[in-house]
């Protein structure tokens, strides 16, 4: 098995998906929304419209076909190290992209290796929808003579300091099995003797469900719940989070329509961190 460095810049056949109402709904419970936030968790609730979570776009536009171009390597080896979204309008509750993916950057990390896809989501008619940026470490690839591209270490520039807005959202004991209904069905979060395999005592949530927490936190504290001044969101993922734990996004405010964040699982500890959020200002 080998990963291809040449396929940095080599993109896959452009796909057509689509999504319902009803997957916004699944979407909105399966990061935790429930009966105190009606406009993303019901469609026909008495004046009130139905929108949806900017982090759905996670699970919208299949951009896999660009990992056929980087070689061949153990799937079991992938882990998700980072994950961005760009909304260049506020997501539809349902509708449809054209999406293309791009392979960015494959980097040597000598014990593995560093693959980043880029991918580019239009509507039909050809209108710019939301962009996503995904890097996955992949273990015991590294070592083909490649660049080691940039340092993973990035400290918050707030780091130790007060931050100005902290929301604690808490996630169910069942939390990834909703989830999972969103598409990933790896069964890493719902298989007890799965994850033993991959040294857990237990199965560990989604790291994108960890992320559509973070972002309905995001939602909530800095844009008042409203997701069409959702502009852009980047992190990295730290460590597993388990279900049933609370999770705690503090931000510190970088300046009119930005901040930076860091989760914390119900320990403490950082489990998504080097956050950066975009939105509109009020």
């Amino acid at each position: 098995m080998a990963i291809n460095p040449d396929a940095v810049g080599t993109t896959g056949t452009p796909v057509e998906s689509s999504w319902t109402s009803k997957d916004s709904l699944l979407y909105a419970v399966g990061i935790g929304a429930g009966t105190t936030d009606l406009a993303f968790t019901t469609e026909n609730s008495m004046n009130i419209a139905q929108r949806a979570y900017p982090t759905q776009a996670v699970v919208l536009g299949d951009a896999s076909g660009a990992f056929a171009n980087i070689g061949t390597f153990n799937p079991a080896m992938l882990v998700h190290g980072e994950q961005a979204i760009t909304l260049h309008r506020e997501l539809p509750v349902q509708g449809s992209v054209v999406t293309t993916g791009e392979v960015t950057a494959v980097w040597d990390k000598g014990k593995g290796a560093v693959v980043e896809v880029t991918s580019r989501s239009v509507a039909p008619d050809g209108e710019p929808m939301f962009d996503k940026v995904m890097s996955v470490f992949i273990r015991g690839e590294g070592g083909f003579g490649g660049e080691r591209g940039p340092s993973g270490s990035r400290s918050m520039p707030h780091e130790g300091s007060t931050p100005d807005l902290e929301v604690t959202l808490t996630t169910r004991e069942d939390q990834a099995l909703t989830y999972r209904l969103s598409g990933d069905r790896n069964p890493l979060h719902s298989d007890p003797s799965f994850a033993a395999l991959a040294g857990f005592d237990r199965p560990i949530l989604h790291g994108l469900c960890t992320y559509g927490f973070t972002g309905r936190a995001l939602l909530q504290g800095l844009c008042e719940g409203d997701p069409a001044r959702f502009r852009s969101m980047e992190g990295r993922f730290s460590s597993p989070v388990f279900p049933g734990e609370s999770l705690t996004v503090r931000m510190w405010r970088d300046g009119a329509g930005a901040a930076r964040f860091s989760t914390h699982g119900g320990d403490g500890r950082v489990v998504l961190d080097a956050g950066r959020v975009t939105f509109d200002p009020a």
